[in-house]
C-alpha cells in the first residue's frame, strides 16, 4: 500500500471512543481485532499484488507494463475520492455493517480479476479494490479502542497495523510465488476466498459498532486549510510518487536490468518487506522525537537506493542490497507521513484520518501513473532516476520547513 499508514506500537493510540462495551469478553475482543487485521492484511495484499505479477498479467492481456501498471493506479485513485466521501455518506451507518459490505467487495473484486478475459474488466475490479481501501480504511483505523478494554487498546491498534508490513513481507511474496507456480489467476482465487473467511470471521466476532462521532465534509474543510496539514500533503506528495512511479515497476526493473528469475524475484521482495516492517517500527520511533529528521533520511534513503539501482542493480548483489535500503527507508514514510497529519490535527483525529488515506492514495496513484508513462516512453532506468530526483525534493522540503520553524498543528515538528 502498499497502502495507508502503519502505526508503530511505540504510537500513542487514540483513546477508545465512548461507545465501547464494558461488558465485551477479553476473548471476543481480541478476536474482533485480529478479524480487522485480517481486513487489512488482505486489502494490501490485494493492492499490491500486481507489483510481482504485473509483466505475467500484462502479457496475458497483450498490454504494455506502463498499461499493466493503472492496475496499481486505479485503487488509488478510487480510495482518494471514496475516503471522504464514504466517511460522510455512511457517517450514521453501523460501522460492522460497512465493514463486511467492504471486505464483500474486496472478495468480488479478487474474484473478478480471476476471470477476468479482458483487460479492462481487470480495471472495473481494481476500482472496486479503490473503494474498499478508501471505506474500509478510514473507518476501520480508529476502531481498535471499540474493541477491547482501554488497557489493552495500544497492543490492538498495533495489532492491526502490523497487517501493512505484513502484506509486504507474507502477502506479495506468497502471492508471486503461488502466481508463477500456478498462474497468475490462482493467486486472486487465494486472495478471493481469505477475504471470504475474514468477511465470516468479521460476522462471527465484531459486535455491532454505531457511530459515536459524526464526521461532516466542513470538519475536513477546516483542517485541511490548516498551514500543518498542507505541509503534511507537500510531503506526501514528494515522497510517495517517488516511491510508487518506481517501486512499482521493479519487477520490470529485476527482470530487464538484473535478469533475475521468478525465484530470485520473490526472494529480492522478500527481503524488501523483511526491511520494511524494521523501517515501520525504526521510523516510527525516530518520528515522534524528530519528525522532520525521520521524513528527511526515509526520503534521502529511498532517492540513493533508487538512483543507484541503474549502476548497482545490474548485479543481484547490489540489487538486493539496495533493496534492503529501500525497504527501510519506504517501511517508514507511511507512519511519518500519518504523524504529520496526525499532528496538524490532533482535535479531529477522524478527519485527520480521512485525509491522510485520500491524499495517500493520490499521490500513490499518481506515482504509479508517471512512472508507467516514463516506462513506456523511455525505460525502467530512467523511470528510477527521475523517482530518486524526486525524493530528494522531499529531503530539501523537510530541511527548508525545519529552518523555517514550520509549525504542525498546535505545536512546532522540529
Amino acid at each position: 500500500m502498499t497502502t495507508p499508514a502503519a502505526t508503530p506500537a511505540s504510537a500513542s493510540p487514540a483513546p477508545p471512543a465512548s461507545g465501547s462495551a464494558p461488558g465485551r469478553t477479553p476473548l471476543r475482543g481480541r478476536l474482533a481485532v485480529v478479524s480487522v487485521m485480517l481486513g487489512i492484511f488482505s486489502i494490501v495484499t490485494t493492492e499490491i499484488l500486481p507489483i510481482g505479477l504485473l509483466t505475467s498479467i500484462g502479457a496475458d492481456f497483450d498490454v504494455s507494463d506502463g498499461t499493466a501498471g493503472l492496475m496499481m493506479t486505479m485503487p488509488g485513485l478510487l480510495a482518494a475520492v471514496s475516503a471522504p466521501v464514504v466517511t460522510v455518506a455512511t457517517a450514521r451507518v453501523d460501522r460492522r455493517l460497512m465493514l463486511g459490505a467492504f471486505v464483500l467487495l474486496l472478495a468480488l473484486a479478487d474474484f473478478l480479476t480471476a476471470a477476468a478475459t479482458d483487460y479492462r474488466l481487470i480495471l472495473v475490479a481494481r476500482v472496486m479494490v479503490g473503494v474498499t481501501i478508501g471505506g474500509f480504511w478510514s473507518i476501520g483505523s480508529g476502531l481498535a479502542g471499540r474493541l477491547v478494554r482501554p488497557a489493552s487498546a495500544g497492543r490492538a491498534t498495533a495489532v492491526i497495523f502490523s497487517a501493512v508490513p505484513l502484506g509486504s513481507v507474507l502477502g506479495v511474496p506468497a502471492g508471486t510465488f503461488l502466481g508463477g507456480l500456478a498462474g497468475w489467476r490462482t493467486a486472486f482465487v487465494v486472495m478471493g476466498l481469505l477475504s471470504v473467511g475474514v468477511l465470516a470471521l468479521m460476522l462471527l466476532v465484531v459486535p455491532p459498532l454505531p457511530p459515536t462521532r459524526v464526521t461532516r465534509a466542513s470538519l475536513l474543510r477546516t483542517v485541511l486549510n490548516r498551514p500543518g496539514t498542507l505541509f503534511a500533503l507537500l510531503l506526501t506528495f514528494l515522497v510517495v510518487p517517488a516511491h510508487f512511479a518506481t517501486y512499482t515497476y521493479v519487477t520490470p526493473f529485476l527482470e530487464r536490468v538484473t535478469h533475475a528469475g521468478p525465484t530470485t524475484i520473490t526472494v529480492f521482495l522478500l527481503v524488501y518487506g523483511a526491511a520494511g516492517i524494521v523501517g515501520n517500527f525504526a521510523g516510527g520511533a525516530l518520528v515522534t522525537r524528530r519528525p522532520r529528521t525521520a521524513v528527511a533520511l526515509a526520503a534521502g534513503l529511498i532517492a540513493t537506493a533508487t538512483v543507484l539501482l541503474p549502476v548497482l542493480g545490474r548485479w543481484e548483489a547490489g540489487a538486493v542490497a539496495l533493496l534492503a535500503v529501500w525497504g527501510v527507508a519506504y517501511g517508514a514514510v507511511p507512519v511519518c507521513s500519518q504523524t504529520w497529519f496526525t499532528r496538524a490535527a490532533p482535535d479531529a483525529p477522524e478527519a485527520a484520518s480521512v485525509l491522510f488515506t485520500a491524499f495517500f492514495q493520490a499521490a500513490f496513484a499518481l506515482g504509479a501513473l508517471a512512472g508507467g508513462a516514463g516506462l513506456d516512453h523511455l525505460s525502467v532506468s530512467a523511470v528510477m532516476l527521475l523517482g530518486g530526483a524526486t525524493a530528494a525534493l522531499a529531503v530539501v522540503a523537510a530541511v527548508a520547513g525545519a529552518t523555517r520553524g514550520r509549525p504542525g498543528g498546535s505545536g512546532r515538528l522540529g
